[in-house]
């Protein structure tokens, strides 16, 4: 039986009003969301072409041509439309809802009779839909526009695009399952799984859960399908157009698919794919009561954010099949770490947190969110980091080929454009991942410090409360309850890993004592209307070391300031950052710099750099003399989210020790 009184995360209405965040949710509105409508239209000058909306003309009978783009270009424009119905859900735009109902009737006509919806295999491959789930992304793309349709209708509650996507789910439940004549088998790449758990929350049909638990289960068993249907097409690949050898069951490790979910221990393969995967599996293991699931969900997310994360919130660390590989695996300068693989593990934290209410997943999520998220778009909102690197040099970017996925400089779009409507969609939901209330225990938790009017219903009744938050540059929060029940609850602050432990709590100015519990700080008592909660958090810039076993940062330390990871960059430094060595004896300097793209707190310190003058001929080393001197030189560092906006030049976030 489907528990669906547990989604409480959706019943909680949240408006964001957050002087850090305002502007990257007025930039989304005002234009990364018409920007992005004009990539998709094939409208942006030097920009590679999207072909999405063509593609659906053309599947809908209104134009002729050929297909255009990969086989997944149908999610592009189903990831936008997904993004615009959280925004309209924040603040209505009549004419953006004109353009979005205009795109739904496209989709709705290049729907087939039995509700297949895919326009490679309507306009390229007629009549080979589901002969290559192994590569083609049909249920991935389906997952997609599900998750559009599912927020479009919360937003406007119009039916058309979700009736679409019931039809379509109602035609995949026919076509996949254990009967007769039915494909036992599930997609390459994981995504299906959870958008159909929204579709079933969004319309009360607990098959649609039956049916995501079907994929999860199906994956990795005996007989491995997509290892036979690899051998069905003699190996004949999609991606080279030509017979491939037949992959063993351990190659299927790069789809998660080389085992059943629950003997899974490691995170590995795809790094979106497994994230994506996990994320399914944690909203299944909530809404199903399934323990083993649960334990599955605590191994992966262990070894994924202990042993394979960057400390930027990156993960993914080779750009060879965008993937993991193995525990400390950590290279900073031909790192991977995809926009869309941190996104997914933004979302698997908010389903742990559903699960189960631990400060660590909220941390990871904030983590995430404040540097490879938001780092990954620029200022403008009009330019895009696929990959997310730690370090960067850019001659190597251009000239070594070991290193040409690793950009100096943000790109206006890309052929594979996955990560900027991933971006998009993310921030305009955003006030989802601030709260969870648990109507049992009568528990409102707050996760992220964002300024924010948010209200739950508990058992007890209806709680309204406002939040106002000085963070990233203050540790200060400011709670105002503003409607409460008669009787008590629980209100349930977390204490950041960044803190250290220290924070402070006053309630209507008295300095008040907290329970501890699971990283957050709980309150349980009658509360009044206009009561007050200050939430005082130490927010002191540290040096930060790794893990010895992760050697590209031994001998390294990075900068860290509350949620924030500080890099450092050309532009304010001397050149040839791997020259400069931290004084680590000297304290970090943080200093808002109102004028530093926007405002924000730039921190400065003594360094060394390697003497060049000295080297007065072109041979390449010289023996070393302890005579050789260091220069004595001023690090400025700045937010790791706002790198490569100041112009091309050096980046890196780790910097050798020096000093005593």
């Amino acid at each position: 039986m489907v528990n669906f009184t547990s989604k409480q995360a959706m019943n909680n209405k949240v408006r964001i009003q957050d002087s850090f965040w305002d502007p990257f949710m007025e930039l989304v509105r005002g234009t990364v969301i018409p920007y992005q409508w004009d990539a998709l239209n094939d409208a942006i000058e030097g920009a590679e072409p999207s072909y999405a909306i063509r593609n659906f003309r053309i599947a809908a009978g209104l134009e002729e041509g050929e297909f255009g783009g990969f086989i997944f270009q149908d999610s592009d424009l189903a990831k936008w439309l997904e993004a615009v119905g959280y925004s309209l859900a924040m603040m209505p735009d009549p004419a953006l809802e004109q353009t979005a109902d205009e795109v739904i009737e496209l989709i709705a006509k290049a729907q087939h009779e039995n509700g297949y919806l895919n326009t490679y295999f309507t306009i390229k491959k007629p009549g080979q839909a589901w002969t290559n789930l192994h590569e083609a992304h049909e249920l991935y793309c389906a997952g997609h526009m599900m998750e559009a349709a599912v927020a479009y209708y919360d937003a406007t509650g119009k039916r058309k695009l979700l009736d679409v996507m019931c039809r379509f789910a109602d035609y995949i439940e026919t076509v996949f399952g254990r009967e007769p004549g039915q494909i036992r088998g599930y997609d390459g790449h994981q995504e299906v799984e959870l958008a159909l758990i929204k579709l079933a929350q969004a319309t009360g049909e607990e098959r649609y859960v039956k049916l995501a638990q079907f994929f999860i289960d199906e994956r990795g068993t005996e007989p491995n399908f997509l290892v036979e249907e690899c051998r069905d097409r003699e190996g004949f690949s999609y991606w080279t157009q030509k017979k491939q050898p037949i992959p063993t069951v351990a190659q299927m490790a790069y789809n998660q698919a080389h085992k059943p979910v629950r003997e899974q221990e490691v995170a590995i393969g795809h790094s979106v794919r497994a994230v994506y995967m996990y994320t399914a599996m944690a909203d299944l293991a909530r809404l199903t009561a399934d323990e083993s699931l649960f334990s599955a969900c605590r191994r992966l997310w262990d070894n994924t954010t202990k042993k394979q994360m960057y400390i930027t919130g990156g993960i993914g660390s080779t750009h060879h099949g965008e993937a993991f590989t193995f525990d400390y695996d950590m290279p900073n300068d031909t790192v991977y770490a995809e926009t869309c693989a941190s996104i997914g593990l933004i979302f698997f934290a908010q389903r742990m947190l559903q699960l189960e209410a631990k400060s660590e997943y909220a941390d990871v999520m904030e983590r995430a969110l404040y540097n490879n998220v938001i780092g990954s778009m620029s200022q403008d909102g009009k330019h895009y980091f696929y990959v997310n690197p730690l370090e960067v040099w850019p001659k190597a970017s251009e000239l070594n080929p070991s290193r040409h996925h690793v950009k100096a400089e943000r790109q206006k779009w890309f052929g594979c454009s996955c990560c900027p409507p991933n971006v998009a969609r993310l921030l305009s939901s955003l006030n989802n991942y601030i709260y969870t209330s648990s109507p049992s225990t009568n528990t409102v938790y707050t996760h992220l410090f964002i300024g924010s009017e948010a209200r739950f219903q508990l058992a007890v009744g209806e709680v309204v409360l406002t939040q106002q938050s000085k963070l990233p540059w203050e540790g200060y929060v400011r709670i105002e309850l503003t409607l409460v029940p008669q009787e008590t609850f629980t209100l349930a602050l977390r204490i950041p890993s960044w803190s250290q432990g220290r924070a402070a709590m006053k309630i209507n100015g008295v300095l008040t004592t907290y329970d501890t519990v699971n990283g957050y700080a709980s309150v349980d008592r009658p509360w009044m209307q206009g009561d007050i909660v200050e939430w005082e958090l130490v927010l002191e810039a540290q040096l930060t070391i790794a893990h010895p076993e992760i050697r590209a940062n031994a001998g390294k330390v990075a900068i860290e300031r509350g949620p924030l990871v500080y890099c450092i960059e050309e532009v304010d430094n001397v050149t040839s950052l791997s020259s400069i060595s931290i004084d680590v004896g000297q304290k970090l300097q943080p200093n808002y710099e109102p004028n530093l793209l926007g405002g924000a707190v730039m921190i400065g310190t003594e360094a060394y750099a390697n003497e060049s003058t000295s080297w007065v001929d072109d041979s390449p080393y010289r023996p070393f003399t302890q005579q050789q001197a260091l220069e004595r030189v001023r690090l400025k560092a700045v937010p790791y989210y706002l790198w490569g906006n100041r112009g091309v030049g050096e980046m890196t976030v780790w910097i050798r020790k020096g000093g005593v």
